[in-house]
């Protein structure tokens, strides 16, 4: 196992520049970058997290969790996934900008629950995930962890979290449109109305 970081990664991907596609191979990341802004974030791969110096405390820090937990390691762990996916996506919608919340939220999200994952296997003295059917801590959980290295998780995970801060502004502008104050007429014409019924 390396003992280079995940913020030792990352931080060689953001400075290294243009050459996305050599940082990809030299780091073992993958990215996401979103034309219309310019930013970009860099995430691990499943596999490249479980060659970091953080993936052991990641998954002890989920199996001291799992052992708490009165139910079997897999129900544990779906209940650890939903909890957290519900309070990423309501820290998410609350978000001020949410590109920014994207790019320092992102990968920790990723990378626990590719944790809950690799420790639900170990409780349950399973092999931990390198192919196959998808292990069944992640049976209620909407996003396929594993495709495409991570890849598609964090790209639909990505739109997620967007579109939960722009669901929240389209409430609070019909909710603030709702309240629109009623005209004096409008209060008669519903007061007569109400009176001939």
């Amino acid at each position: 196992m390396s003992t280079a970081t995940l913020a030792d990664l990352l931080a060689q991907a953001d400075t290294d520049g243009h050459d996305h596609s050599a940082t990809e191979k030299a780091t073992g990341l993958l990215h996401i970058h979103n034309h219309a802004t310019g930013s970009i974030v860099w995430f691990p791969t499943w596999k490249k997290f479980r060659d970091t110096a953080d993936w052991t405390e990641a998954v002890s820090g989920i199996t001291a969790e799992l052992e708490a937990a009165s139910a079997p390691a897999d129900q544990a762990g779906a209940a650890i996934l939903a909890a957290d996916l519900e309070t990423l996506l309501e820290q998410a919608s609350r978000s001020s900008d949410a590109i920014v919340f994207v790019q320092e939220n992102l990968t920790r999200h990723l990378t626990r629950a590719w944790a809950v994952g690799n420790a639900a296997a170990k409780a349950n003295d399973k092999d931990l995930f390198t192919g196959g059917a998808m292990p069944s801590v992640y049976a209620g959980y909407p996003y396929d962890v594993y495709a495409q290295d991570g890849g598609v998780f964090a790209t639909t995970l990505w739109n997620d979290i967007i579109d939960a801060r722009r669901n929240r502004a389209l409430a609070e502008e019909a909710a603030r449109k709702a309240l629109k104050p009623v005209s004096r007429k409008a209060m008669k014409n519903a007061a007569r109305k109400a009176a001939r019924r």
